[in-house]
């Protein structure tokens, strides 16, 4: 369980073009993390769509926007330019950034029980430390609630 205040898990994974990113690459800056189910799904697309409508306000505050799921770099760039979607998307198959940031649990739908990425957001402030955290977030609204906040 992660907690505010504590460092933010250090994470390399690859963006749509096969290009590795890590947090580190972000020091001095804000950044808005949110972990997500699956590409192309409705909600994750309600989720995405909603970032990109709002990422130009996010960079006038000087803030990174980087989506995770644990979909392939092919999925993630099908997903992007599909849905016109400006900002970073990492792809998580070894579920490294997704299980250190604890978001990988039981989920229950329809009576049954499996594993999977919980909708997370975290907020990581300029020292790389955790400034928020948001779990079970609402899709279509997640992305202006974070932005009010800043």
């Amino acid at each position: 369980m992660l907690n505010i205040g504590e460092k933010a898990p250090e994470f390399t994974l690859k963006d749509k073009n096969g290009t590795e990113v890590s947090l580190s690459d972000f020091k001095g800056k804000r950044v808005v993390v949110y972990f997500y189910p699956k590409d192309n799904t409705s909600g994750c697309t309600k989720q995405a769509c909603a970032f990109a409508g709002l990422y130009s306000e996010f960079k006038n505050k000087n803030v990174e926007v980087i989506g995770i799921s644990k979909d392939s770099v092919a999925s993630h760039q099908k997903f992007a330019e599909k849905q016109n979607l400006p900002f970073i998307l990492l792809s998580d198959p070894e579920l490294i950034a997704i299980k250190a940031y604890d978001v990988w649990q039981e989920k229950k739908m329809c009576g049954k029980v499996s594993m999977g990425v919980v909708r997370t957001t975290f907020i990581v402030d300029e020292q790389g430390n955790i400034e928020k955290i948001m779990p079970k977030v609402k899709p279509d609204t997640n992305a202006s609630e974070i932005l009010a906040m800043l």
